[in-house]
């Protein structure tokens, strides 16, 4: 069968993109389930980024979860497989952001558009809000800010929009964009700041003036909440245990850096440079989606794919004895007892993040002055 070859589908049908290896197998199936529990009927197209993960999803065997490998990918684009022996696995797969939905709208015509979510993102309720028609009408492609909080301004010098969720419509003007940002990507793509250039990420704080009303940025507070910005939302909890943001229902929330350290029992949160949530909204949030993870897990061992998340490397810089030292005091990482997740906290908790802008702030004011001579 051709890649991503399947019966004829629906023009009314929404159709969702992600791609992941198997490293992040159970997290793209919990993906596909809450699409499934959430917006019933739709199609959720995988780039594999190899071939243990192909295999499982293909075992899956769901019309509304269609497969493709890389391989064939690079065969239909060889100016990006023409880029990968330059760059380590993760820029490659940064690289990866515009081709992969460039491709789909090219290649499926009937396709109305393609939204682009990453793979530790989890639906809570009807993904409506993030359509044009309801967040921004007359645009052609919709992305989403990060919202940092005002005291992390800082982090916006890698980017001021995050690439986890993305509409573009199969448009002329849509595919303008992504060839833009393909080309810029295929240029350069590398995990690191220089100038103006952050990944595949920064590119896209030149789009609201580059392309102007073809551009649309979601700001509403229920989509893509993160690590990263729930501090800077009104947060709760409701008595049936449903999460309003900013007096709205959560839509989407993005689990970045979310990941196992030891085993299934013990977890970074991914928060520390932001802030540790406190016990009711964690819980109401990380516990509905160790749920969903276990779920998934299930789903391939009834495949024949009984597997854990794999254990996954720390950021050296969080290794280190002040780091530990601010994980520990910041309860950064959590024991999971059941589906609830302890983070054992001495009394920072969600104020790492300003501990760390400040720490940011004075390291960049005294490389100033010393650069200054005085």
């Amino acid at each position: 069968m051709a890649p991503f070859d399947a019966p004829a589908f629906a023009a009314t049908m929404r159709h969702y993109c992600t791609y992941f290896d198997s490293g992040f197998l159970i997290q793209g199936v919990a993906l596909w389930h809450s699409l499934q529990r959430h917006d019933p009927g739709s199609v959720l197209w995988v780039l594999a980024l190899d071939e243990e993960a192909a295999l499982a999803l293909e075992r899956i065997g769901s019309a509304t979860l269609r497969v493709a490998r890389l391989s064939d990918l690079e065969a239909a684009d060889q100016e990006l497989a023409a880029v990968k022996t330059g760059r380590s696995r993760a820029e490659y797969i940064f690289t990866l952001s515009p081709c992969l939905p460039r491709w789909l709208l090219r290649t499926h015509s009937a396709l109305e558009r393609i939204v682009y979510l990453d793979a530790d993102v989890l639906l809570w309720g009807p993904p409506d809000r993030i359509y044009p028609g309801q967040c921004c009408p007359g645009a052609h492609v919709v992305i989403t800010a990060h919202r940092f909080p005002s005291w992390a301004g800082y982090l916006e010098q890698h980017g001021r929009f995050n690439v986890g969720v993305q509409v573009f419509a199969n448009t002329p003007e849509a595919h303008a964009v992504l060839d833009d940002w393909r080309s810029r990507c295929l240029e350069w793509c590398y995990d690191r700041l220089e100038g103006d250039r952050y990944a595949d990420q920064k590119y896209l704080d030149a789009w609201p003036e580059r392309f102007g009303p073809v551009v649309g940025v979601l700001e509403d507070p229920g989509v893509n909440l993160a690590p990263w910005n729930w501090m800077a939302h009104q947060c709760e909890v409701d008595m049936d245990g449903e999460v309003r943001v900013d007096g709205r229902p959560l839509v989407l929330f993005h689990f970045a850096r979310f990941r196992p350290l030891a085993g299934s029992w013990f977890w970074q949160s991914g928060q520390l440079q932001y802030g540790v949530m406190p016990w009711s909204l964690r819980q109401a949030i990380y516990g509905v989606y160790w749920q969903a993870l276990e779920e998934a897990r299930r789903e391939l061992a009834r495949c024949g794919l009984d597997r854990a998340m794999p254990v996954r490397a720390t950021r050296a810089g969080d290794l280190s004895m002040g780091g530990w030292l601010l994980r520990l005091v910041c309860g950064s990482d959590w024991v999971r007892i059941g589906s609830r997740f302890f983070s054992c906290r001495l009394g920072l908790g969600r104020y790492s993040g300003r501990v760390l802008a400040w720490r940011a702030r004075h390291a960049e004011s005294t490389s100033r002055t010393a650069g200054s001579g005085k």
